[in-house]
C-alpha cells in the first residue's frame, strides 16, 4: 500500500513538471507549424493526455476481465474533463471566465462530444441496436467515423480566414526565436515523460483505491477516471498560465472526443461480443450527466458572460451536476 502511494505521488510530480513544459512547447509548436490552438489542443495534446484511458481500458479487459471498469473509466473521464472547466475558473480567480476567453469555435468539438455520448447512450439502452461486425459492435465503427470527421471539421474551421488578426504578445514573439527542430524535440521529450508517468498512474491508483471495495463500474467512473484525467488537468492549467486558453479548452473537449474513440478500441479488444452489450445499464447515468454538463459548457461558450464570483455560473452548474452524478453512482 505504501509503495503504491509513493509510486502514485512520483507519477503525479512527473506529470506536473512535464505537463507544464509540454503546454509551453505545445503553444510554440502551434505557432511555428501554423496550426490553430484549438486543433493543437484537440489532436496532439488530447492524444498525449488521453493515452492513460486507452491503456487502462485495455488492461481492465485483458487483465481484470471487467468491461464495466473499462467503459466506466472512459465515461467518467469524459465527465471529469468537463469539470476541468470549473477547476480552471477556480485556479485563476483573477481571470475572466474560461468560456468567455475561449473561442466559440470550441462548440464544434463539444457538439461532436455530445453526438458521440448520445450514440453511447443508445448503445447502453438498446444493446445490439446497431448490429455488429464479428464481435465488434456497429456503434464502435460509428464512433471511429465520427471521430475522424470531428478532427477534419475542427481543422477546416481553423483554416478559415479570420476577420481579425490577433497579434502575438511580446513574450510569445520571443518564444519563436527557438528553431522548429528544437521546439519539436522538446515537445516530444516532455510528451514522452507525461505518457510514461500517465501509464503507471492508473496502476498505482487502482491498488490504492481498490481497498475501498467500491463496485467496478463506479470505481472506474470515479477513481480511475480521476487518475487517468490528471494529465488533462495539469496540461490545461499550465496552458492557461501560459496564456493559451484555447489550447486548454481544446485539450479538454478534444480528450472527450478521443475517449469515445478509445471506447471503440476497447470493443475491438473485448472479444466476447460488443462491449456495450456486456455492461451495467446504470452506466447511462454518467452518460446523461456528461451530456448535460457538456451542453452547459456549450451555452457558456456561446453566451460569453463576463460575470464571475470564484467561478462563472456555467462552471458552477457543471460542478453541481458533477457532484450529484458522482453521488448517484456511489
Amino acid at each position: 500500500m505504501i509503495e503504491s502511494i509513493f509510486g502514485f505521488t512520483v507519477c503525479v510530480l512527473a506529470i506536473l513538471y512535464a505537463g507544464s513544459k509540454l503546454s509551453y512547447y505545445g503553444d510554440m509548436l502551434a505557432d511555428v507549424m501554423g496550426w490553430g490552438k484549438m486543433w493543437m489542443g484537440m489532436i496532439l495534446m488530447a492524444g498525449v493526455t488521453s493515452l492513460p484511458e486507452l491503456v487502462t481500458g485495455v488492461s481492465s479487459i485483458q487483465l481484470v476481465g471487467s468491461p464495466d471498469m473499462a467503459v466506466g473509466n472512459v465515461i467518467g473521464s469524459c465527465a471529469f474533463n468537463i469539470l476541468i472547466i470549473s477547476l480552471l475558473d477556480v485556479a485563476f480567480p483573477k481571470r475572466l471566465p474560461v468560456t468567455y476567453e475561449a473561442q466559440s469555435g470550441h462548440i464544434i468539438a463539444a457538439a461532436f462530444g455530445v453526438v458521440l455520448l448520445c450514440a453511447v447512450g443508445f448503445a447502453i439502452l438498446q444493446p445490439g441496436i446497431m448490429g455488429s461486425v464479428g464481435w465488434i459492435g456497429g456503434e464502435s465503427i460509428l464512433f471511429v467515423f465520427i471521430y475522424l470527421f470531428a478532427i477534419r471539421a475542427v481543422y477546416s474551421y481553423e483554416k478559415r480566414p479570420k476577420k481579425e488578426k490577433v497579434e502575438l504578445h511580446e513574450e510569445e514573439k520571443a518564444d519563436i526565436k527557438y528553431s522548429k527542430t528544437h521546439i519539436i524535440s522538446r515537445y516530444l521529450f516532455f510528451a514522452l515523460i507525461v505518457i510514461v508517468a500517465a501509464l503507471f498512474l492508473p496502476y498505482y491508483g487502482e491498488v490504492v483505491a481498490s481497498e475501498t471495495g467500491i463496485e467496478e463500474g463506479a470505481f472506474g467512473t470515479i477513481f480511475l477516471a480521476f487518475s487517468t484525467s490528471l494529465p488533462e488537468i495539469v496540461v490545461s492549467i499550465m496552458s492557461v498560465r501560459h496564456g493559451s486558453v484555447d489550447m486548454a479548452v481544446g485539450n479538454v473537449l478534444g480528450s472527450n472526443v478521443f475517449n469515445i474513440f478509445v471506447l471503440a478500441i476497447n470493443d475491438m479488444v473485448y472479444t466476447s461480443g460488443p462491449i456495450m452489450a456486456h455492461i451495467d445499464s446504470n452506466m447511462i447515468v454518467p452518460v446523461l450527466g456528461t451530456i448535460f454538463i457538456t451542453t452547459v459548457g456549450i451555452i457558456g461558450l456561446m453566451y460569453k458572460s463576463r460575470w464571475k464570483l470564484v467561478m462563472a455560473i456555467d462552471s458552477f452548474v457543471i460542478l453541481l451536476v458533477y457532484i450529484l452524478m458522482m453521488r448517484i453512482m456511489l
